[in-house]
């Protein structure tokens, strides 16, 4: 077993796992942060997608041994407590959800890109989302709450 310390959603931790134990069961197993799924195991779906030091990974393809000395964010992150981030109300707001298995590894990469370029254009949106998968729903949903949280945002600061 490694002993990894680390930083997950702005809180210290500190784990023990198998070497060969990938990140996203280690969040999900060990550390009970059972937002991140596991929609395909090899880094096609973006179902697991965190964030790891400000870079948007697949979990299921980073070692849980990986995360020494560094921050993760997960989509348990994303909200305040019991206040939600504006980018889950607009997801809400949009129905951009429906059987919720792609929706967190989604709002992940979509509150990474709003960090990183607060006024993408929809290409840019839709690029950025091509490494998430989602069988239930069209994109668009998707799309028009992710441009209406970067034109809210925008105006809010």
């Amino acid at each position: 077993m490694i002993h990894v310390s680390t930083k997950i959603n702005g809180d210290d931790v500190e784990f023990l796992c198998d070497p060969r134990e990938t990140l996203l069961d280690t969040l999900r197993d060990k550390l009970g942060l059972t937002g991140s799924k596991e929609g395909c195991g090899t880094g096609d779906c973006g179902a697991c997608s965190v964030t790891m030091d400000g870079r948007l990974v697949c979990s299921c393809l980073v070692l849980g041994a990986e995360a020494e000395g560094k921050e993760i964010e997960t989509v348990e992150g994303i909200a305040d407590g019991e206040n939600l981030h504006l980018l889950q109300e607009k997801f809400i707001e949009h129905a951009a959800l429906q059987c919720g298995v792609c929706t967190p590894g989604i709002l992940v990469a979509t509150k990474s890109l709003l960090e990183k370029h607060p006024d993408p254009t929809e290409t840019q949106v839709r690029y950025w989302l091509a490494g998430n998968l989602c069988r239930c729903t069209g994109y668009d949903k998707i799309i028009r709450a992710v441009m209406e949280t970067a034109a809210d945002l925008r105006e809010a600061s």
